[in-house]
Order: structure tokens, then C-alpha cells, then sequence
């Protein structure tokens, strides 16, 4: 299951970004998880609950935001029907997935102490 070491690196990540600015935990990660990055999202946000206790993220919600396949021609940047074959007839081209297989740590929230 290769969504505890994503959920490892995306608690490194955080914990870097936070250090840098002398955060004192994380409140919020949101992550984009394309269609097509064989991250399952379900078992991501169960390894999130599993490991990011006595980390800065232990109170940190994780948001998910699915990011839907997008296949287009790579000659005339037409798309393919939906659910019909990743080709484009008229130019003879294999349609190329443009969007929809990334992960993404897209926000992070930052609990930061005020410096008085």
C-alpha cells in the first residue's frame, strides 16, 4: 500500500514548510489527487489518521480535491468522446492524458505564533 509512504513524504513536506516559518503545528493540508495516479483516496485519508499522530499534523485535517482525466489529441488538442477510445480519428493520433495524474500538496495551512 503505497499511500503510507505518500502520506509520510506529505508530513515531511508539511513539517519542512512549517519549520521554515516557525509554525507550531499545521491546521489544514489540502491535496489534488488526479483520476489516473493510482493514489486511492480513501486508503490515503485512513494512512493520513494512522500517521500523522505526535507529528506537527496530529490536529491537521487533510483535504482531498479529485482531479478528474483529461485526454486531448497532441497534434489539434481535440478531445476524445467520453468513454470512447483515447484516439483522435481525424488526425490518427493516441490522445495524450494532459491532466489527472498528479498529486499535489496544494495548501497548507500554518498555525504560527505571534512574535510580540
Amino acid at each position: 500500500m503505497h499511500e503510507y509512504s505518500i502520506v509520510s513524504s506529505l508530513i515531511d513536506r508539511a513539517e519542512a514548510e512549517a519549520k521554515k516559518v516557525g509554525a507550531t503545528s499545521i491546521a489544514n493540508l489540502t491535496v489534488r489527487i488526479g483520476d489516473q495516479s493510482g493514489v486511492d483516496a480513501r486508503l490515503l485519508s485512513i494512512a493520513w489518521e494512522t500517521f500523522r499522530e505526535r507529528t506537527l499534523c496530529a490536529g491537521a485535517r487533510l483535504d482531498i480535491e479529485r482531479v478528474p482525466a483529461v485526454w486531448k489529441c497532441p497534434r489539434c488538442g481535440a478531445a476524445p468522446a467520453p468513454g470512447g477510445p483515447l484516439r483522435c480519428f481525424p488526425c490518427n493520433q493516441p490522445a495524450r492524458l494532459v491532466a489527472g495524474d498528479e498529486l499535489v500538496l496544494a495548501h497548507l495551512e500554518l498555525e504560527v505564533p505571534d512574535h510580540v
